[in-house]
């Protein structure tokens, strides 16, 4: 482990010893994860490195399970943290986030040929229609409280056909047991990949959390240096590449204004 000194500037510190050392959990596909050679790769390290360039430095990464990530940031065990990180009020009373990289929104898949919701879709084009999705998950509980919406304007329900993977979700659609599967946006992205002109997703539903990375609070040069270079990506267009190539989709993220009131 690399001891941080609490009092010294992590900015400084990095550009000194010409390295940032960084946190991160490489399971998170597809932002984070290993390849076949046990490199660490996606979304989140592209992003990275262009912040690295940009510093004029390079990155250590250190492996850890994500639930000794924050732990970790503040026992000045790293420099930063890079694994994708949900922007929570919570999180931000002890943690300074950098600008957004992405979200994490769900949305529906559907047949191809399937007309009966529009791409910007709304709760309310979900009435009574079947919908496909994992069982316990965060989706699902979204779908339960479209219901009680639904319900409370005299519409129909969605029926719920839970399963246990998202490979099932997709099966019950294409064999027309579900008008549709919800899902996050990059996984339905990594099945509409996988199944070219058969499916197409529509729009965003329902809440949605932004994804950032996090400082200690007291490293505000580090936090602007990065949040800086974020935004500069994001104006050149960058970012929205490394969105398309990664997650399938874009996202437009803010630069400001982002933490969620407590």
């Amino acid at each position: 482990m690399h001891a941080m000194t609490a009092t010294a500037d992590t900015l400084d510190d990095i550009k000194s010893r010409g390295k940032m050392i960084v946190a991160i959990d490489p399971t998170f596909a597809p932002y984070e994860y290993t390849d076949a050679n046990d490199k660490i790769v996606g979304y989140d390290p592209a992003i990275m490195a262009a912040v690295a360039k940009h510093l004029g430095v390079t990155i250590e990464y250190q492996r850890m399970a994500f639930s000794g990530i924050i732990p970790g940031l503040l026992a000045h065990s790293f420099d930063m943290e890079g694994s994708a990180l949900n922007v929570t009020a919570e999180r931000a009373k002890r943690l300074s986030y950098t600008s957004p990289v992405s979200k994490t929104v769900n949305g529906a898949l559907v047949r191809s040929d399937f007309t009966k919701i529009p791409q910007k879709a709304t709760v309310e084009s979900l009435a009574g229609l079947t919908a496909a999705v994992k069982s316990a998950s965060t989706p699902e509980q979204i779908l339960k409280s479209f219901n009680e919406t639904l319900t409370a304007k005299g519409l129909a329900p969605i029926q719920l056909l839970t399963v246990d993977s998202v490979d099932q979700t997709v099966a019950a659609l294409m064999t027309r047991r579900a008008d549709f599967v919800f899902d996050d946006l990059t996984v339905l992205a990594g099945v509409v990949k996988q199944n070219p002109g058969k499916v197409k997703q529509t729009g965003e539903l329902g809440p949605s959390q932004w994804i950032a990375w996090a400082t200690r609070p007291d490293d505000t040069r580090l936090n602007k240096a990065i949040s800086d270079q974020i935004v500069a990506m994001k104006k050149s267009g960058e970012l929205a590449k490394l969105q398309k190539a990664n997650l399938g989709v874009t996202f437009d993220t803010p630069s400001s204004d982002f933490i969620p009131a407590q």
